[in-house]
């Protein structure tokens, strides 16, 4: 009998997500500059299992006065490694930490899971206007 069987990990809670590392340099975007930063580095926790959910993270926005500052978006990104959440989750809680912090004229956030139990996973959120 497979001993792994059921086995589940410990892991984190979401209010462990440190949104207070992002940090913004002020950006006068005259031209409605766009800005789309991408990583495939991206990590969290299924609370399910307890198996890391590994994903790329697109983040693609027209700034109004603050860009976000890519060494604390990368921390920030880090403190997601053992929280426990789901895919859909994870997406909309980067949307509003990020949208609250930039204020942006359009954003729109994607997350690309790496294949699941023969699934494979997109989620996105948009808003403003482009």
């Amino acid at each position: 009998m497979p001993q792994a069987e059921g086995k589940t990990f410990s892991f984190l809670s979401e209010d462990t997500i440190e949104s207070s590392l992002l940090e913004t340099i002020n950006f006068e975007n005259k031209d409605k500059e766009f800005v789309k930063y991408e990583t495939d580095e991206f990590s969290a926790v299924c609370p399910f299992s307890g198996l890391p959910d590994i994903g790329r993270v697109v983040i693609e926005y027209i700034p109004n006065k603050k860009i976000v500052e890519l060494k604390s978006l990368k921390y920030y990104f880090v403190s997601f490694r053992n929280v426990g959440i789901y895919q859909e989750k994870a997406t909309q809680r980067i949307f509003d930490d990020l949208f609250a912090l930039l204020d942006p004229a359009w954003m729109k956030i994607t997350l690309t899971y790496k294949t699941r139990g023969g699934i494979d996973a997109t989620t996105s959120i948009e808003k403003g206007e482009k």
